[in-house]
C-alpha cells in the first residue's frame, strides 16, 4: 500500500525519546495494521495529528470505505496524540473508541485530523474528523486512552526500541 512517510516531530520530542533508546519516527509508523492499510501520519504533536489512508483496499463488499478502516485510522491518530501528550514516561492504551459514519466513500484518499478534547494526567481524549478529498466529513470519532506509567518490560515490547 505504499511506503511510510517520515513523521515530522519537534526536535526536542525526538531528543527526549532518543535519550530513552526509542526511535520515535519508527515507533509512530502506524504499526503493522496501519502499514497494511496504507495509513500515513503526516503531522504529529499533542495538539494535532494528521494522517491519510487510501480507500482502495479498505472497502467493504458494497465498495464503500469499511467502517472498521475508519476506526483504524481514528485510533491510530488519537493514540499518537495521546502518546505525545503523555510523554516518554507514559504509555497510551485505548480504552474507548466511538465512530459515527456520515457518508460513503468509494475512491481516493481520506484524511483524519485528531485534536484533543481532554488531556489529563491519567487519560487523554481526542476527537478525530475523517474527511474525503472534497473536504466532506466521512466519519466523526472519539478516542479515550488510559495513560499508564512505563514499566521495565515495556521497552522490549515497543516497536522501534533499541536494545
Amino acid at each position: 500500500m505504499g511506503e511510510q512517510q517520515q513523521v515530522q516531530f519537534p526536535q526536542e520530542v525526538i531528543d527526549e525519546y532518543a535519550a530513552l533508546g526509542v526511535d520515535l519516527p519508527a515507533l509512530f509508523s502506524a504499526g503493522h495494521l496501519g502499514t497494511r492499510m496504507g495509513v500515513q501520519i503526516l503531522e504529529a504533536s499533542a495538539e494535532k495529528v494528521v494522517g491519510t489512508m487510501p480507500v482502495e483496499g479498505n472497502t467493504q463488499p458494497y465498495g464503500l470505505l469499511h467502517g472498521g478502516a475508519s476506526a483504524v485510522l481514528a485510533e491510530t491518530l488519537g493514540s499518537v496524540g495521546s502518546m505525545l501528550h503523555g510523554g516518554s514516561s507514559k504509555i497510551a492504551v485505548g480504552v474507548d473508541l466511538n465512530c459515527t459514519h456520515h457518508r460513503g466513500v468509494r475512491s481516493g484518499l481520506v484524511t483524519g485530523v485528531a485534536t484533543p478534547v481532554h488531556r489529563g494526567r491519567s487519560t487523554a481524549t481526542y476527537e478525530i474528523v475523517i474527511s474525503d478529498e472534497e473536504g466532506r466529513r466521512v466519519c466523526s470519532a472519539r478516542l479515550t486512552c488510559l495513560l499508564r506509567d512505563v514499566n521495565e518490560g515495556d521497552a522490549a515490547r515497543v516497536q522501534g526500541a533499541r536494545p
